[in-house]
């Protein structure tokens, strides 16, 4: 049975992505780092010109997307990828011993 762009649409969860596609994925990974995968995800597919595309090529390529959004996290961690504002934002309050000049 093959699979549809308002099916993917209806997703909610980062688990049922990975059903959606077929894909192996430890549950364990994707409970800690679901909503870093599902960023990492979307920004992936945000790059894609999927304009001359047909569905089917499409949902090829968000499952591509997925996979390396996955991959992502088997090396790596949430505060290396950074990819929520909060890991940016240098708090006002703080001075870092770096920023100190030692003369």
């Amino acid at each position: 049975m093959s699979k549809t762009l308002a099916e993917f649409n209806q997703i909610t969860d980062a688990e049922q992505y990975f059903e959606f596609f077929d894909l192996p994925y430890d549950p364990s990974l994707v409970n800690i780092n679901r909503l870093h995968i599902l960023q990492k995800f979307s920004n992936l597919i945000k790059t894609l010109d999927t304009s001359g595309m047909n569905e089917a090529e499409k949902l090829q390529e968000y499952k591509f997307a997925l996979q390396q959004a996955y991959e992502v996290f088997l090396v790596s961690n949430s505060l290396e990828q950074k990819l929520f504002k909060v890991f940016n934002k240098k708090p006002q309050n703080v001075v870092l011993l770096s920023e100190i000049g030692g003369d």
